[in-house]
């Protein structure tokens, strides 16, 4: 990570969400064949949902979260280092910012977010 990419931590909470959140979250895969266990899965227990801001957050995140299949996964990945099947690969993230915008509607509430400015943002960014 370059100093030019800075990001910063805007919302986070601990849920244990609803059958019906999950199948709204994942609407998008009700037809595969593993949406029923996906959906069991992530309701298990309890999920950290959080929202970065910062330049290509969606771009960088995935690429710290690593590839969807955790055995395909670079180490020092979040799935490389602590998954190790598809159906359980432990965390999320969206897949582009048109998804995040829609999911960060589902899980947050808009006085949940805090866009803040770091003190160091304008030695960081241009504009």
């Amino acid at each position: 990570m370059t100093s030019e990419q800075t990001y910063k931590l805007a919302a986070i909470k601990l849920v244990t969400p609803t059958k019906e959140h999950l199948e709204k979250h994942y609407e998008d895969l009700s037809d595969k064949p593993f949406f029923k266990g996906l959906i069991t899965y992530m309701g298990s227990g309890p999920v950290c949902a959080m929202v970065w801001e910062g330049r290509e957050a969606v771009k960088v995140g995935r690429q710290l979260l690593g590839a969807t299949n955790p055995m395909a996964s670079s180490p020092g990945t979040i799935r490389g280092d602590f998954a190790i099947d598809v159906g359980r690969n432990v965390c999320h993230g969206s897949d582009a910012v048109e998804s995040a915008k829609k999911e960060i509607d589902l899980w947050f509430k808009k006085e949940e977010i805090n866009s803040w400015k770091q003190a160091g943002h304008d030695w960081v960014y241009e504009k």
